[in-house]
């Protein structure tokens, strides 16, 4: 059975390399789906890359909360549920994006 406790304590004991992993990971990620979107890849190739964005988003905003659980509330918290926050919407954003607009037929016939 997972044990959220323990879990949490885990991600406390280990922050310095969590964040460390997840900071660039979301960053990087997110980027490649931009990127990705401007260059009008194929629904198939950016759905994978949006997934594991969303996913690095969700375990930094995990990992944040289990801080916000014991009482510290400090500038780094915040600034790094803001960088997943960013990360987190600018991915759901490319995937309405491209939906609506990409996809249109009058935009891809005056690209």
């Amino acid at each position: 059975m997972l044990d959220f406790h323990t879990l949490a304590e885990f991600s406390r004991s280990n922050c310095v390399g969590i964040c460390v992993f997840l900071v660039p990971a979301n960053l990087i990620a997110t980027l490649l789906t931009i990127i990705m979107t401007v260059l009008r890849r194929p629904i198939h190739q950016i759905q994978p890359a949006v997934s594991i964005a969303i996913i690095f988003a969700l375990v930094m905003i995990l990992h944040v909360y289990t801080w916000f659980v014991i009482g510290i509330v400090m500038a780094p918290t915040y600034i790094l549920l803001s960088l997943a926050i960013s990360c987190l919407l600018t991915n759901i954003a490319v995937m309405i994006f491209y939906r609506r607009f990409v996809n249109n037929s009058n935009l891809s016939k005056t690209a």
